[in-house]
């Protein structure tokens, strides 16, 4: 009996492992088996056919991806199906796994919200849903009280810091769209070890709570809104590992004795804060670092010399802060840096080094692969230390004063990829060795004086992408092998002397996205093969000798954004394929020979983007760009009248051409005989030459340029023995356009004198030392830079003023001093003046933050300009008038005309961009909002949700009154404010207030808010 009891359990055994369903209720769980299949039911997408295994054939705990408890009933304990490339969502069922301890679905395409039932699974140790794309708030955990790992990052999850259970030890959040702050309650988590919470919205302090981790070890929390100085709290931690507090707005010195209290720091990131002061010399005394980032900051001083003593270092970043080196002893650091013998990236670029690298840059790792020494005031010959660093990837010298020829032995550096040395002061020639940098990737020579032809050798470089080498003394032809270079996507040698034709082979570049050949020497036709080039964005070859026709096949470019042929000698008509280019956005085709009817549709259609003057014979198009009727002749006409009516027509013209040759030689004659000066100045101002500005700004030095336009660029000079520092705004006469700017900018100027207009001080007009014109006007220098750095910088001017505090007073005066500018502007000269492009980076800040309103170089003056006039055959027609983007008036769109309101309408704009922090481009102003609308749409309730976060942080601090009260008073003027930016910014012109409207609203606010914090 015994016997056959024992082998009739043997076979139910047996026959339980052939056929486990028909045993599953002894060895198994039905919940946890239908909890799976829910699961695999809400997933819409199985690539790798994972879940396939996920039928009744096999015990659910034989499925893939699925681990069960030893013993019976068999339990689900595991669920780990990363990187399987599932989509859908994550089924609540799996909150009835109540045995679970391990749930990972990391790199997977999930969506939705992580279900709330997982919160109850008192089982659960590790929860890792990163890298998906999960929505919605993270659940209370706080009943997880078996939880020791949480991994969430990667997702789009939003809300607070979510609940979490006591016994957590690694906590991971970062790259999500988290908001709020971080709780102070997560000092109760006495276990937590790791916490990071990178790239979210996180406001506010770091809590002091945090240096009651004793255990932590990483504390990454960079990438987010936090405030406030250098948390005192995190020095208590001596455990940690990595220390991440980069992308924030933290303020004031980092600890001098940070080395000290964290000595086992093994990385370090403060970057893109507004830290100041010395960089702690007590660095040296966290001897396992090895990465070192401290980038844009305001660091001054010099880099300790002792930091070599850092031997672990690969990482050292410094870029982009105030250090100094001026002698052999400020630059001992990179002496010391020649222990650090795993050293792989090192910049110190836009920094303060001045002078010669010492050769000591060659004792540097071998293993360096990064280097950039870029943006500083470095001058010599090419750093021959480099020759010593053969596994360099990446090397910048640009934004230098190097002197001299590229050498060489560059091209024997074989690991290159990317070369940037543009803008310096290289001669020579471009070396033939480069072409055997078989991957490199980028070559930078731009802004130099380097001669001779463009070595054919390059086409060689079958990883180049980017070709640089604009505004040198390149002459020869173009080489057709470079467009053979499979990869290449930029090519711009535009400024040169290049002369021949443009190679057939240019349609050869199928990658090629930018072709800029402007201003050389270029004849022949446009090769028909270039609409072959079907990725390209951008074709320059404006100003050569080019003739021909415009091909039709450019019309096959539907990736085309910017098309200039301007300045060449084309002829025959504009095919109307190219206003079949929707994503056309600039097209000047002027000064050619064109003729025929303009296109009537697509970007013709908008007379801001199309430029076409300087073609006598181009008629009809939109009723904006003002053209002449297209003549069509009779079909019942004889030959003869057609004959005679075409020679006067050309009779004409001639005629017509001769005299404005006569005018413009004349007035020339008159110009180039002397330096003119704009009456009345002071006396210490007298007339100065192009010798004087010359010296006065170092021989126009790249070092000395303070800012870049359309048609100039402005230097930093002292003139008469550095008695007067000034700002010289030298016209690239190159550049159609820039001569009529100089003159604009000169009526505009001559007429004006107010406390809020940028001071002009002279202007010259003459030629330079090789007999070319020369144009230039001198404004006194407004030390402060523009207000578009000042709200869009993180970092501090050359004061020391931080960018990233500006209160709401300073942003009311500034303004005001505006609106002040513009009302005297439109009402209070006998001329109406009408700006045309108000913007941020037009408006100049001196050392107290008082406002200037500058670059008049697309000013028109008017009689009566107050609103656009319906068919004034006087006002001047939009097809002159450029603006920029997001500050133009929506009625210059559809052919309206210049008008005080515009200036108006870009005020407003402005004004919100102030209080808001936020251009009219911000990536958030899409599918039809725009920053008016977002100000509108939130006025008044939420106003204070959607301003600057920090603006009336320092008001607060600085205030006697509570900050209640101080809050309600500033809330109320930045409520009137805001109305009226809102009030500038209507839709229509005559909806708008005029400026002496505006600037008296302004001042008023700006009053009552002064009398009442009193």
């Amino acid at each position: 009996m015994m016997v056959i009891t024992t082998g009739k359990i043997i076979l139910i055994f047996l026959a339980c492992t052939a056929h486990v369903v028909t045993c599953s209720s002894l060895y198994g769980n039905e919940t946890d088996r239908v909890a799976l299949l829910e699961f695999k039911q809400a997933v819409c997408l199985d690539p790798k056919q994972t879940l396939m295994s996920w039928n009744d054939s096999i015990h659910f705990c034989n499925w893939e991806g699925i681990l069960c408890s030893l013993r019976i009933p068999y339990r689900v304990t595991s669920l780990n199906l990363t990187n399987r490339g599932l989509v859908g969502q994550i089924s609540p069922s799996l909150g009835n796994l109540t045995f679970l301890s391990i749930l990972s679905l990391t790199e997977n395409s999930f969506s939705g919200q992580i279900p709330a039932s997982l919160g109850h699974l008192n089982h659960l140790q590790t929860l890792w849903l990163s890298n998906n794309t999960l929505q919605g708030v993270i659940p209370d955990f706080t009943n997880c009280s078996s939880m020791k790992a949480l991994r969430l990052n990667g997702n789009n999850l939003v809300g607070k810091f979510p609940q979490l259970p006591h016994r957590l030890q690694s906590l991971q959040l970062s790259y999500n769209h988290l908001s709020g702050t971080i709780p102070a309650s997560l000092a109760n988590i006495t276990r937590l070890n790791v916490l990071t919470c990178t790239y979210n919205n996180i406001q506010g302090d770091i809590p002091h709570e945090i240096g009651k981790l004793s255990s932590l070890q990483f504390l990454y929390v960079g990438a987010n809104k936090l405030v406030g100085r250098f948390p005192q709290a995190i020095l208590n931690l001596s455990t940690l590992i990595g220390l991440s507090l980069g992308f924030n707005n933290l303020t004031g010195e980092a600890p001098s004795n940070l080395g000290n209290c964290l000595p086992n720091l093994q990385l370090l990131e403060l970057e893109d804060n507004c830290f100041q002061g010395q960089i702690p010399s007590s660095l040296i005394n966290a001897s396992k670092l090895y990465r070192l980032e401290l980038a844009s900051n305001n660091f001054t001083g010099v880099v300790p010399r002792s930091i070599g003593k850092l031997t672990k270092l690969s990482w050292l970043n410094l870029q982009s802060n105030k250090l100094q080196a001026r002698n052999k002893q400020d630059w001992e650091f990179l002496d010391s840096l020649a222990n650090c013998t795993e050293l792989k990236a090192f910049s110190i670029a836009s920094n303060h080094l001045e002078g010669h690298v010492p050769t000591s840059l060659g004792n540097l790792s071998v293993q360096l692969v990064q280097l950039f020494l870029s943006g500083n005031q470095l001058s010599g010959g090419f750093p021959s230390g480099i020759a010593n660093l053969p596994n360099l990837i990446y090397i910048g010298l640009d934004n230098n004063q190097f002197t001299g020829a590229v050498p060489k032995w560059l091209g024997t550096l074989s690991n290159l990829q990317q070369i940037l040395l543009h803008e310096n002061m290289f001669t020579g020639f471009i070396p033939t060795s480069l072409s055997n940098l078989s991957v490199l990737g980028s070559l930078w020579l731009d802004y130099n004086k380097i001669g001779g032809p463009l070595p054919a050798s390059l086409g060689n470089l079958q990883t180049l992408e980017t070709l640089s080498i604009s505004n040198n003394k390149l002459h020869g032809s173009v080489p057709m092998e470079i467009f053979r270079i499979p990869t290449i996507r930029l090519i711009d040698l535009s400024f040169n002397n290049f002369d021949g034709q443009l190679s057939a082979r240019v349609g050869n570049a199928k990658q090629l996205m930018y072709l800029y050949l402007s201003s050389n020497n270029l004849s022949g036709d446009i090769p028909s093969s270039l609409g072959n080039c079907e990725s390209l964005e951008g074709i320059k070859l404006g100003s050569n000798i080019l003739s021909g026709s415009i091909p039709t096949s450019l019309g096959n470019i539907r990736s085309l954004k910017v098309l200039n042929l301007s300045h060449n000698n084309l002829s025959g008509s504009i095919h109307a394929n190219l206003g079949k280019l929707w994503l056309l956005e600039q097209v000047d085709l002027s000064f050619n020979n064109l003729s025929g009817e303009i296109p009537t549709e697509g970007i013709f259609l908008n007379a801001t983007a199309v430029h076409i003057n300087g073609n006598e014979g181009l008629c009809g198009g939109a009723l904006n760009l003002h053209l002449p009727t297209c003549y069509v002749m009779p079909l019942n006409s004889s030959r003869s009248e057609r004959s005679i009516l075409l020679y006067l027509v050309i009779l004409f013209a001639s005629l017509v051409s001769v005299i404005f040759i006569y005018l413009l030689l004349l007035w020339r004659g008159k110009q180039k005989k002397k330096c003119t000066s704009l009456t009345p100045f002071d006396s210490k101002f007298p007339k100065v030459s192009y010798n004087d500005l010359a010296k006065a700004t170092e021989g126009f030095s790249a070092s000395n340029i303070i800012g870049r336009g359309i048609y100039s660029h402005v230097y930093k000079g002292e003139l008469f023995q550095g008695r007067d520092v000034v700002a010289v705004k030298v016209f690239s006469l190159e550049t159609e356009g820039a001569e009529h700017s100089f003159i604009t900018e000169c009526n505009a100027l001559r007429k004006v004198r107010h406390r809020n207009l940028v001071p002009i001080l002279t202007v010259c007009s003459s030629l330079d030392t090789k007999g070319n014109d020369f144009r230039a006007l001198v404004y006194k220098l407004i030390p402060q830079g523009d207000l578009y750095s000042l709200l869009h910088s993180t970092r501090d001017s050359e004061n020391g003023f931080t960018s990233n505090i500006i209160t709401f007073s300073q942003r009311l005066s500034i303004v005001v001093d505006i609106a002040d500018a513009l009302e005297y502007l439109h009402h209070n000269n006998q001329e109406t003046v009408v700006h045309c492009d108000i913007k941020p980076s037009n408006i100049l800040l001196d050392n107290d933050m008082k406002a200037y309103v500058g670059d008049f170089g697309l000013a028109r003056l008017k009689a009566d300009a107050a609103v656009p006039s319906v068919g004034d055959s006087n006002s001047t027609s939009m097809i002159a008038i450029k603006g920029t983007i997001g500050y133009v008036a929506p009625e210059y769109a559809s052919g309206g005309q210049v008008s005080t309101a515009a200036d108006v309408y870009s005020f407003g704009i402005v004004l919100l961009e102030v209080f808001l922090r936020k251009g009219p481009t911000d990536d958030m102003f899409k599918d039809g909002l725009d920053i008016a609308k977002f100000v509108s749409m939130n006025f008044p309730d939420k106003i204070l949700d959607i301003v600057d976060p920090v603006l009336l942080q320092d008001e607060l601090d600085c205030s006697k009154e509570s900050p209640v009260a101080m809050k309600e008073i500033f809330s109320e003027g930045l409520h009137s404010v805001l109305n009226i930016g809102l009030c500038c910014t209507k839709q229509s012109p005559y909806e708008r207030m005029d400026m002496r409207e505006v600037a008296a609203k302004l001042h008023g606010t700006r009053r009552h808010i002064s009398e009442a914090t009193r």
